[in-house]
């Protein structure tokens, strides 16, 4: 294993991650994924800028009859594909929740929590969520935008000194990925300073600090680059246009009125309990450790909130159908421009050929939440390993898995992204 693997990994964003959805994470962002989404945007052509295409939002009459009954029949096949993936790819645990009005619900908790006492997996644990915490970030400027607070044309410049190109870039470019600032968890003394010592705090100035040192890869809206530092700065603006920390005002104008009751944006390493236990192999050896008590600061707007099952079962709706924003607000969240293949991004958004959310992670936590408006369907995942198989997100295995038998017309797919050492 490379020290690239491990760097890029560890600052997983997907969910993308993508993580890293992707979806990475904060992290985050989540890792192998983050370093694949990079090389995308460096090696790709520069792109005139795509038209944007609205994602379409729940229909009033839903075409439900796509989605099969969860019969007993239709879980024991949902059953052996989600065992399969944890053989193959090695996850500790996992936790799963699919679900469409009239058709029933699938919840279900495998394998163990805790690798050293054999607990088990269970539906009620709290999970660090990687990059979802960008879902949560970016409703929050979406809010302000309501409150005519902030505009998303606005130069980043406005709000936060310092920036490289800082009187061009918009904080719309910055929401959907587009704004050409380096990775500030690409960094390789940034990768030494977090494996060093993974349970030291980090501000939001350190994090930046990290990408600015480098120069701007492309112009403003040039390209797709999935990259945490935009959401660093997004954080900032938050903080500076409400007055009041990030972490207070996403857990008071997000969290609680979307009626989230196991959800928070920690302000250090707390970790609710009852919580799994994180395996991952993002580490200065590559050797796996066990990071639940790594402090997720460096993650922050990026990637550092805690939720559970339900929570993420409510929020994906919340989130897709823009129930704390205008209907005029959420749908320029929807707008999604070309990101990777079979997949666009909006504004701290995924539309992954048709289902809608995002994805986390984080060093050994992965998290997916997405809403298929069609169906309408909700489908989470949750799990205490960050560690790539075959160079995709053990995620992304799930979401695929799971998608392949229930909605094969809209199958849950990242593109695997080649990994030294794996």
């Amino acid at each position: 294993m490379t020290t690239h693997r491990r760097r890029s990994a560890a600052m997983a964003a997907v969910a993308a991650g993508l993580l890293a959805l992707p979806v990475a994470a904060g992290a985050g962002p989540a890792a192998a994924y983050a370093r694949g989404v990079a090389a995308y945007a460096r090696d790709a052509a520069p792109p005139a800028p795509a038209p944007a295409v609205t994602v379409p939002v729940p229909s009033p009459t839903p075409v439900s009859d796509e989605f099969p009954r969860l019969s007993p029949a239709v879980a024991r096949q949902l059953d052996d594909a989600i065992r399969k993936v944890m053989t193959e790819a090695k996850v500790p645990g996992v936790i799963v929740a699919l679900s469409a009005p009239g058709k029933g619900e699938y919840v279900r908790a495998f394998g163990v929590a805790d690798k050293a006492t054999g607990a088990p997996m269970t539906p009620g644990l709290n999970m660090r969520i990687g990059s979802e915490t960008k879902t949560f970030t970016v409703t929050a400027l979406l809010q302000l935008v309501d409150d005519g607070k902030v505009g998303l044309d606005d130069p980043i410049g406005k709000y936060v000194s310092g920036v490289p190109n800082g009187d061009r870039i918009t904080l719309r470019q910055l929401a959907e990925m587009r704004s050409g600032l380096f990775n500030y968890s690409e960094d390789e003394d940034f990768f030494k300073a977090l494996t060093s010592d993974p349970r030291r705090p980090f501000t939001p100035q350190e994090l930046l600090a990290y990408s600015f040192k480098h120069p701007v890869l492309f112009e403003p809206g040039a390209k797709f680059y999935y990259d945490n530092t935009n959401l660093i700065l997004l954080g900032l603006v938050v903080e500076k246009v409400s007055g009041i920390p990030l972490a207070d005002y996403i857990n008071r104008e997000v969290v609680k009125p979307a009626g989230l009751k196991h959800t928070l944006f920690p302000t250090g390493a707390e970790f609710p309990e009852p919580h799994a236990q994180g395996y991952t192999d993002q580490t200065a050896t590559g050797k796996t450790a066990n990071s639940t008590d790594w402090n997720p600061s460096w993650g922050w707007a990026a990637g550092a909130m805690i939720s559970d099952l339900t929570d993420l079962r409510s929020w994906a709706k919340t989130l897709a159908t823009g129930t704390l924003l205008t209907p005029a607000t959420q749908a320029e969240r929807l707008k999604v421009i070309d990101a990777l293949p079979g997949a666009g991004y909006g504004l701290g958004i995924f539309n992954i050929h048709g289902w809608i959310g995002h994805n986390g992670s984080l060093p050994g936590y992965q998290s997916l939440t997405v809403y298929l408006p069609q169906a309408p369907a909700t489908l989470v995942v949750l799990l205490n390993t960050d560690t790539a198989y075959q160079g995709s997100e053990p995620s992304t295995l799930f979401g695929r898995a799971i998608t392949e038998i229930v909605t094969p017309e809209h199958v849950f797919m990242l593109p695997a992204q080649p990994v030294t050492g794996h």
